[in-house]
């Protein structure tokens, strides 16, 4: 059984209807960020919960809907493009916003989870919320949230409504939304977008969303709106099956990349880019030739193929896309957190791949565009995770690992992942009891020729960013 590193707070604090109205954690008095961000995670917070039950009644659109209505309904005020899956939508998302920007829109972005910063959540036009605006609108939600003493909305639900209020004050003419987790009960279903897309379902969240490709797929499609046209890319098993479906029952005319859009991609190295992919998407409407994919890795190739895909829609739908400048946006793409150098001596790579499915198009993509003599990888992740397909594929790419445990309520004890490991594939490791510990095992362990990649959770990708903004060497 894994176990789960102790919890250093409650993740949902037991109030009555009286302290909520005294407690300043729960609104009152409002003034600075930092108070806003009390305030924030004040509330029922699943993404740190330990146990979590999935249903109408902890994930609830008419609990979102009733907040909404509460604050004006600033969803209904916005054009979006509405992304659904298990890996690759944050990665779709940014390419589909940053080409839209290139074309003269202003764009919303709303993204999750962060990184480093949890503004980094709401974006427009490649901005993070500033602190007083994300601090102003909390103290405007607040009379709504405290109308719902009886059923109070979760961060989540909270959040999301904040990004689209935000959305909403700055004008933006569209947004790109990706959903939290699953899709059908996640709080950003409230929309009717413009266009949806579905990026690579795998196995992952599988105590909420279903044991099986099926099941995932099913929740990922509650997204499917009548009339609104949606564009997945290529699934496995049964999930394709599943997708077509549920379409058909919403009525939404749905095509897949590499079969309806003509797509496809290559590996190729050259002086100016190294070792890259490119891109070709051909429509009735769009001709996109050998783009460069301004992330490395196949996978992300598929996520750009996507993102062009989806691009093409709106095109069809009457928006105005300059392809040229559209192109450029592309170019300029930057995805933190995902095959990201953070230090070059020794060199140390971050990726916050967090299933089996992400973990093996991490150690391909490493192969393909990473020159490297040997991998040692520092690895933690949650309990919540495929924890033995994300380590059943780590072991094809670590020459050496260290397990650590990550900055939350959810992270699994190194030891336990260490037992996992040995019991699986019997090869050595060792253990550590945070990141720092970690770096200084992995640097003396490397030679110049070696690198370091740090992995398994996107807290661990932000722990890791965080270190090597305060200090420039690992230890």
């Amino acid at each position: 059984m894994i176990k789960s590193a102790p919890r250093k707070e409650r993740t949902t604090p037991k109030r009555s209807k009286e302290a909520s109205k005294s407690n300043p954690r729960r609104g009152s008095g409002i003034s600075t960020y930092r108070a806003a961000l009390d305030f924030l995670f004040s509330n029922t917070n699943y993404e740190t919960a330990r146990r979590l039950r999935y249903n109408a009644d902890t994930f609830s659109l008419d609990r979102m809907n009733r907040l909404l209505e509460y604050l004006g309904n600033p969803h209904t005020k916005l054009a979006s493009v509405h992304v659904a899956g298990t890996k690759g939508k944050g990665s779709t998302c940014t390419m589909l916003s940053e080409m839209l920007r290139s074309s003269g829109y202003k764009v919303g972005l709303y993204t999750s989870p962060h990184v480093t910063d949890i503004r980094e959540r709401i974006r427009v036009d490649g901005e993070m919320i500033s602190e007083s605006a994300l601090t102003r609108l909390v103290k405007r939600m607040v009379p709504a949230i405290r109308k719902m003493a009886d059923d109070p909305p979760t961060f989540f639900e909270i959040f999301t409504a904040l990004a689209f209020m935000h959305f909403v004050s700055k004008r933006v003419k569209i947004t790109v939304i990706e959903t939290g987790m699953g899709g059908r009960l996640d709080s950003t279903n409230v929309l009717t977008p413009e266009c949806i897309g579905i990026t690579s379902i795998s196995l992952d969240h599988q105590q909420q969303l279903g044991k099986t490709l099926g099941d995932i797929a099913r929740e990922k499609a509650g997204i499917f709106k009548e009339g609104v046209p949606a564009v997945s890319v290529i699934q496995e098993g049964e999930a394709m099956q599943v997708l077509k479906q549920e379409a058909g029952k919403a009525g939404s005319p749905l095509r897949f990349t590499g079969k309806e859009i003509d797509f496809s991609y290559r590996f190729e190295s050259s002086r100016a880019l190294g070792p890259h992919n490119r891109v070709c998407v051909t429509t009735e409407t769009s001709r996109y030739e050998h783009l460069p994919v301004p992330a490395l890795g196949e996978h992300q190739a598929i996520n750009c193929g996507l993102a062009l895909s989806l691009l093409d829609c709106l095109k069809a739908r009457g928006y105005n896309i300059d392809d040229g400048q559209a192109v450029q946006g592309l170019a300029n793409t930057r995805l933190p957190g995902r095959m990201e150098i953070v230090h070059d001596h020794p060199r140390i790579l971050v990726d916050g791949a967090h299933n089996a499915a992400s973990v093996r198009a991490l150690v391909q993509a490493c192969g393909q565009h990473i020159p490297y003599d040997s991998m040692v990888v520092i690895f933690g992740c949650c309990e919540d995770k495929d924890v033995q397909g994300m380590l059943e594929q780590i072991q094809y790419g670590a020459d050496k690992i260290i397990f650590t445990r990550v900055n939350s309520p959810r992270s699994v004890y190194p030891d336990d992942l260490a037992q996992m490991y040995s019991e699986m594939c019997g090869k050595m490791c060792q253990t550590a009891t945070t990141l720092t510990e970690a770096l200084s095992i992995a640097q003396r362990a490397v030679t110049t020729g070696d690198l370091i990649c740090i992995t398994g959770s996107f807290y661990l990708v932000g722990q890791a960013k965080a270190h090597f903004e305060k200090q420039p060497l690992p230890v």
